[in-house]
């Protein structure tokens, strides 16, 4: 089956993205060069659906060269780079996917992903995983299992598996601690800032910042607003991350009162209706919206819609709702994944770490299916060790070993 792209022409530049990460990704090349000689995926299809970009892109070109069978598809509409899928096809990889693809474009997408009855699948959202448990049943005769990128898939995954619906193993990459400790916090951290410094250009520095969840990526974002100079309040529910966040040295108060001073609100619970009608009648005039969450859900834009006199384009990727009272209230990037779909995603050195550990679920999937149930598992610490030890090495950094009178002190042996 042909792949599906928005302009074969457009390679050049996506080669030369893909070529820039390859540098700066040394633990997923170290791992890269060992699935390589071993061909370890050989003769398996393996279906990648994550942010097309280019570092999941030089994550597909690693399982390809390791010997899969490679079909690649976005988890997000606006998060595909035409070039870099442009790029994958020139280099024998099958790619579905373009940017600004409609809800049925998508789907589409995956649904063709799927045709190729994958023995793997690497999932961010749990959109596979939904289509295989519904409407793709067909499509699971090879499947051994698969693995999960992100939050909001991770807890699709678990209300499947406490219902007792799971039908293939799946490995919970989001869970293990060289992803969630660096991409969730720095590369969440990071990357919602430059979407959306370089969407507004405006300054962060002396404004308030209203960060709506205060998990690893909410950690990470505010964390970085503070350093930009902002006043920080975090919006929680959970009274334990609240008292964190006020140790942390941040504001902390409902959504209601924080709504009444924000000057640029983020999202980052994973939840719907963070932000909903009653808290925008209530913002100030040029407010900025954004949200880092997976899906585009957390700032209802119904009731935006429902509430706006007037509907406007302000800038690229911001949209302009003006309110009743004359106040304008922007939305970035249609209120979807900001540091994708207003950015390039997290640094190339944090997704490292985050594809390392993918590279390693995909191989513990192929190696330990047999004796795996249909749950959801968290990849064994060795491993999680093992890849900080590459990337601390490549960092130029060591450190220090138990003695054997340390380790039976601690009982370790």
């Amino acid at each position: 089956m042909e792949s599906i792209i928005r302009d074969i022409k457009l390679a050049k530049s996506g080669h030369e993205k893909i070529s820039w990460v390859d540098r700066h990704m040394p633990a997923l090349n170290a791992i890269g060069d060992k699935l390589k000689a071993d061909q370890t995926f050989k003769g398996k299809t393996i279906c990648v659906s994550v942010h097309l970009e280019a570092k999941t892109a030089y994550l597909a070109e690693v399982l390809h060269r390791a010997g899969a069978n490679v079909i690649v598809t976005g988890s997000n509409p606006l998060s595909t780079q035409d070039d870099v899928a442009a790029a994958l096809v020139e280099d024998g990889l099958t790619v579905y996917a373009w940017y600004g693809a409609t809800d049925e474009e998508y789907f589409d997408f995956l649904n063709k992903s799927l045709d190729h009855h994958p023995d793997i699948i690497i999932d961010d959202g749990g959109d596979q995983v939904h289509l295989l448990h519904t409407t793709r049943a067909d499509a699971m005769e090879n499947l051994l299992g698969g693995t999960e990128e992100t939050t909001t898939g991770v807890n699709r995954l678990h209300g499947l598996d406490k219902a007792g619906e799971l039908k293939f193993p799946m490995v919970a990459a989001n869970d293990s601690y060289c992803k969630y400790l660096f991409d969730n916090r720095y590369g969440t951290g990071q990357s919602t800032w430059d979407g959306i410094m370089r969407t507004t250009n405006l300054t962060v520095v002396g404004k308030k910042v209203v960060v709506a969840g205060y998990g690893w990526c909410g950690k990470g974002c505010a964390m970085r607003a503070k350093g930009l100079g902002a006043h920080v309040i975090v919006t929680e529910v959970d009274p334990i991350k609240a008292i964190e966040a006020v140790f942390d040295g941040f504001e902390v108060m409902p959504m209601a009162e924080a709504a009444k001073v924000g000057d640029i609100f983020v999202t980052l619970t994973g939840d719907k209706d963070v932000i909903r009608g009653e808290h925008m009648k209530n913002m100030k005039d040029g407010v900025v919206l954004a949200n880092a969450g997976h899906f585009d859900v957390e700032i209802n834009k119904p009731e935006l819609e429902a509430l706006a006199v007037r509907h406007f384009e302000a800038r690229h990727n911001i949209e302009g709702y003006e309110l009743p009272n004359g106040h304008v209230i922007n939305l970035l990037a249609e209120g979807r994944l900001v540091n994708l779909a207003a950015g390039d995603g997290h640094p190339a050195e944090i997704m490292d770490l985050s594809f390392a550990v993918q590279a390693l679920a995909a191989k513990y999937i192929l190696e330990h299916h047999a004796e795996l149930g249909n749950h959801v598992y968290v990849l064994p610490h060795e491993i999680d060790t093992e890849i900080a030890k590459i990337k601390l090495a490549s960092m130029g950094y060591a450190i220090d070993t138990l003695s054997e009178e340390q380790r039976k002190y601690l009982n370790l042996d």
